[in-house]
Parts: structure tokens; C-alpha cells; sequence
């Protein structure tokens, strides 16, 4: 699958993208700029990372920079009489906009928390989604100080909320160092670096510097899942980027990704994604077929 690095044009008086789209949502692609996605107008299919799901009108989606992604909708909303019918709002940013400290100032912890969480993509719901919805419907006619205001109101929302859901699997993006020594970032970073072998808890255990129980609960409560589950997912979501981005047989993927044989990769591959790789690979290149605007 091709994968295009597709960015919006920023104007130059302005520290951040705020555009209302009107015309075919993009195709695969990444860009450095963080990216929420509201869509207004439009049903279809979403990636995000590895995860392919349908979307539909009120979906809110912030994609971490550099995360590969798409929305395409069904074919009615291409309609060749009356042109494109779906209409999306998009925010883009780059990590320091508001200058380099901005995000490390103590009171910004737990936005550089959720900007953190976005490399895998998040889905908000509930009346967090609610709250920036209405923020955003007629963002793109308010004024440049006023955007700023906005931006600020929506961040505050974000950084507070326990109402949302992350997309793609840990391992899908490549593995990446954050800053801090506590002892599950070392463990979650180590797995990042590691899982395409293989990877026990006594290894975990010596590398933070914790006895069984106090690591397997501090893990869970920071990543919501246990250390074998979290190390799975790892795998299944590097598969998926091989998937989606090589022409690697499976059986390769499998081994590629720390799997001792095909068999058990399909197994837990199934298990993961509900689906199987082949099935999988055939769905994302199916985002190749783009539909043409009227």
C-alpha cells in the first residue's frame, strides 16, 4: 500500500491548522502534525495505525504524529451529479506550536500524557466527544485569537477526560523511547525495543527493579492490560504494519514479529483482530481503491 506524506498548507500568520473540509477525505497517509478529525457529514472506513473500523457522522479521532491513516467514505457520498457530500472539521499541530516549553510546564502533564497515548490513535466518546463537538461545528469562522481560545478550551477537555478509547496496537508505530525512568516506562519501552523475541516476566522484574506482584499491578493500571497481553499486542500490531506496508509473506510476518510458528500467529492474530491476516491484508489494500469525487 502506498503510503503518502499529505500535509494541509498552514497560512503564515497562523500557529495551527484549523480546516473545514469539504472535498474527498484523504487517502493512507502521515504527516509530523498531531490531527484531530471531526466528521461532520459521512459514513465509510477509518484506519488508524492497524485498526480498520467504519466511522460515520460525530466520529472524533485524534491521530498521534507520524501515525498512518485514512478516511474514505462509501460510495454515496461521491455522488457524480452532486460532487462530494461528506464535510469533516481538522486541527493540525506540531508538538511545540506554542513554543518548546509549552508542554512541559507541570500543569500540561497530563496533555503530554494524552499527545503520548495519540502515536497508537484515540476515539473520545461520551460527553467528552459531546463537549468538543459543539466547540468545533463553526470553529473554522471564528477569528485567529478567538481559534486560539478554542484550541485551548478543547486541550483543557483532553486532558482531563477518562472518555476514550485507543485505536491501534502498541507495536504498530516503530518502538520509541519517551523520556523518564519510572519503572514500567522502562518495562513498556524495553518491550518496544524487544518483542520480536522472546520476552519473560523475571526479565521485566529485573530491568525495573520490582517483585512479581507490585510490577504486574503498576503495569495493568498504566497500560490497561497485562504484561503478556500488552507484549501480544505489540507483535500483532508491528504484523499489522508489515501487513499493510510489505509485500512479506505471512508466514515471514509471523516469524518477523516473534512468533514461533504460523499456526499460533494466525491463532492469535484472529484473536486480537477478529479476522485473519490474509483477511486483514486484503482490507487494507482495498484503501488503495479510492473513490473518484464527482
Amino acid at each position: 500500500m502506498k503510503l503518502e506524506n499529505y500535509r494541509l498548507i498552514k497560512d503564515p500568520d497562523k500557529s495551527f491548522i484549523l480546516h473545514h473540509e469539504t472535498h474527498s477525505f484523504s487517502k493512507w497517509h502521515y504527516h509530523p502534525e498531531y490531527e484531530l478529525v471531526l466528521i461532520k457529514k459521512g459514513k465509510g472506513r477509518r484506519l488508524v495505525g492497524d485498526t480498520i473500523d467504519r466511522f460515520r457522522q460525530n466520529d472524533l479521532i485524534l491521530v498521534g504524529s507520524y501515525l498512518p491513516h485514512a478516511w474514505i467514505c462509501d460510495d454515496k457520498f461521491n455522488s457524480l451529479q452532486k460532487g462530494f457530500q461528506g464535510e469533516a472539521i481538522v486541527i493540525q499541530f506540531i508538538y511545540d506550536f506554542l513554543g518548546p516549553q509549552f508542554m512541559e510546564i507541570p500543569e500540561n502533564r497530563k496533555l503530554k500524557k494524552m499527545l503520548e497515548e495519540s502515536s497508537r490513535g484515540i476515539r473520545f466518546t461520551g460527553k467528552t466527544r459531546d463537549k468538543i463537538i459543539s466547540l468545533l461545528n463553526d470553529s473554522y469562522k471564528l477569528e485567529g485569537s478567538d481559534q486560539l481560545h478554542l484550541m485551548m478550551t478543547i486541550f483543557n477537555l483532553m486532558s482531563k477526560t477518562p472518555e476514550y478509547t485507543l485505536l491501534s496496537s502498541a507495536g504498530f508505530m516503530e518502538p520509541y523511547h519517551k523520556q523518564g525512568n519510572e519503572p514500567v516506562q522502562k518495562a513498556i519501552d524495553h518491550i518496544l525495543h524487544n518483542f520480536q523475541r522472546k520476552i519473560r516476566v523475571n526479565e521485566m522484574l529485573g530491568i525495573t527493579n520490582m517483585s512479581d506482584t507490585p510490577f504486574c499491578s503498576s503495569f495493568k493500571r498504566i497500560t490497561r492490560m497485562t504484561f503478556k497481553e500488552y507484549l501480544l499486542n505489540a507483535r500483532i500490531g508491528y504484523a499489522c504494519k508489515l501487513l499493510s506496508s510489505s509485500q512479506l509473506s505471512i508466514a515471514n510476518i509471523a516469524y518477523d514479529c516473534g512468533f514461533d510458528n504460523l499456526s499460533n500467529f494466525n491463532q492469535k492474530f484472529k484473536r486480537i483482530k477478529k479476522e485473519t491476516p490474509s483477511s486483514f491484508r486484503k482490507k487494507a489494500e482495498s484503501l488503495k481503491i479510492y473513490p473518484k469525487e464527482g
